[in-house]
């Protein structure tokens, strides 16, 4: 007997037949002798909707409570229609709203963008285990929470992936299955490239990162609760069977690299192309790149300006480097010089919060400033940060940012 956290994302529970189908999933693997926890979105656009007609009633002055309570509707009318719809199809069911005594998830007392309070969460969400005890299936709404107040909070939007997989975690759940309106994690968007396949198993740290670049497919801080015991996936509601293969999402998030700062033990050297327009030039950074890379000179970090480009390479590549690309330089119209800088420290920050944090690079670098540390380079994804300063403040510079992400 499996324990099993389904969660039903927006469009597939859009409209009548597909919560219908979506129900008869659940009770398929209830009568193979499986536990599952359902976990629902709001319909397809409902939330959207309420946004708009909150919006064009009431404007601006709307409080955050008034519309956390607005956007729990959505959630809160398409746990009752699914619970309902199992109850139609024979089997027991329960809605699980925030005003249940078996309300699982508590959070802090931001309303609209909430965090995880997981100690309480972990200790309420066992009350769901009295429900599968007795072959009851609770159907819980996504994407809400409350608070230490009992107020309705909200976990931003994509929430409900976070509600499963925080479920199967304190669950101890066997599986996690997200399903969605795509077959699983595509290659690309099929939207825009007809040519993209499904993956049959993506690794954990990789769907993280897709998810924090744009994928819509999982919110990436659901991941963060992925033990390395569950089973997860991602598969299509047209499917209809939870069963299906999908996507696998593989392993679990090491915990020492959800925050995490690097110090690269060796010094890096930095080779610096000058010329005129350079970012109007095609192709000139590949040609650079490409000739690094045919005398296997391995590349740290790259940087673009309108009169320059900035190539970091470790130090025993430096004059080598230095040396191939001169070759270049005299040859192309568009680049006349280049300079090697030697002894530069590379610093490298990581975590899936940089995204949602206005202001982190000015707190990283505040403190170099005041210690009068130069940053020679700089660079930042939606997940890291990467910073190079002179050889000699390397090890200083770590420690001062150490504590930063310490106290993030």
């Amino acid at each position: 007997m499996d324990l099993i956290v389904a969660k039903f994302g927006g469009t597939s529970v859009g409209n009548g037949e597909k919560i219908k189908k979506a129900a008869q999933s659940v009770v398929n693997e209830y009568l193979k002798g499986n536990k599952v926890v359902v976990v629902v979105s709001a319909i397809n656009k409902t939330t959207d909707d309420l946004i708009k007609v909150t919006e064009e009633a009431i404007g601006g002055d709307i409080t955050d409570r008034q519309m956390a309570e607005i956007l729990s509707m959505g959630e809160m009318t398409s746990v009752r229609v699914f619970s309902a719809t199992l109850e139609s199809l024979g089997v027991n069911s329960i809605y699980v709203d925030p005003f249940s005594e078996f309300w699982p998830i508590f959070t802090d007392s931001n309303l609209l963008e909430s965090k995880i309070d997981f100690g309480e969460t972990e200790k309420k969400a066992q009350e769901l285990n009295k429900l599968l005890n007795q072959g009851i299936i609770p159907v819980v709404c996504g994407f809400l929470g409350k608070n230490g107040e009992n107020k309705i909070t909200t976990l931003g939007r994509g929430g409900s992936d976070i509600t499963a997989f925080l479920l199967g975690h304190c669950l101890g759940a066997d599986e996690v299955v997200i399903v969605t309106d795509v077959d699983g994690v595509m290659s690309t968007d099929p939207n825009k490239i007809e040519s993209a396949k499904k993956l049959n198993k993506i690794s954990v740290e990789e769907m993280r990162d897709l998810a924090t670049h744009g994928a819509q497919v999982l919110h990436p801080h659901a991941l963060k609760y992925k033990d390395p015991l569950i089973s997860a996936k991602i598969i299509s509601y047209k499917k209809g069977n939870l069963s299906d293969s999908g996507t696998s999402i593989i392993g679990p998030i090491e915990k020492d690299i959800l925050k995490c700062t690097s110090f690269n033990p060796k010094p890096i050297s930095v080779v610096a192309v000058v010329g005129e327009n350079l970012l109007k030039k095609p192709g000139l950074i590949a040609i650079l790149t490409n000739k690094l890379a045919e005398n296997n000179i391995n590349i740290y970090g790259i940087s673009a300006g309108q009169n320059s480009i900035t190539i970091f390479i470790n130090k025993e590549d430096g004059l080598l480097s230095h040396k191939i690309l001169h070759e270049l330089v005299v040859k192309h119209d568009a680049l006349s010089s280049l300079s090697l800088g030697q002894e530069i420290a590379m610093i490298t920050l990581i975590s899936p919060d940089f995204i949602e944090t206005p202001g982190i690079i000015s707190e990283i670098t505040e403190p170099l400033r005041k210690n009068n540390i130069n940053i020679v380079e700089i660079s930042s994804s939606q997940t890291a940060i990467v910073l190079f300063v002179e050889w000699n403040d390397g090890k200083e510079a770590y420690e001062l940012i150490r504590r930063v992400l310490d106290d993030f």
